[in-house]
């Protein structure tokens, strides 16, 4: 996914292995919003799958975006399928920490 607004924001699924890997680059905010959502349905739905999100690239990420991450957690929780966070760079975890949801998700 390339929003085409100046390249601010990527998010690109590569699968391996059963899992597929969405890497997140840029800033993840209400302006991708969208675009996100629609790249991650079908990845969402698919219970078959393991799926995490690599944060390594993401340095930035409004409440938008954690709200879509939560909602996603909520998905794939609801049909028993794995769902984890990789590589949360320092600021996004000081972020996830003072906003209460790192109990929340499963970090590698």
């Amino acid at each position: 996914m390339n929003t085409n607004k100046n390249v601010k924001f990527t998010a690109t699924p590569q699968l391996k292995n059963g899992t597929c890997t969405v890497y997140l680059n840029g800033e993840f905010d209400l302006s991708v919003a969208p675009d996100f959502r629609e790249l991650m349905e079908p990845l969402v739905g698919d219970e078959k799958v393991n799926l995490a999100m690599n944060l390594k690239d993401l340095n930035y990420i409004d409440s938008t975006g954690i709200g879509i991450l939560l909602s996603i957690l909520k998905a794939r929780h609801g049909m028993k399928a794995s769902f984890l966070v990789e590589e949360v760079p320092d600021q996004i975890q000081k972020l996830f920490d003072m906003t209460g949801i790192s109990k929340f998700f499963t970090v590698q």
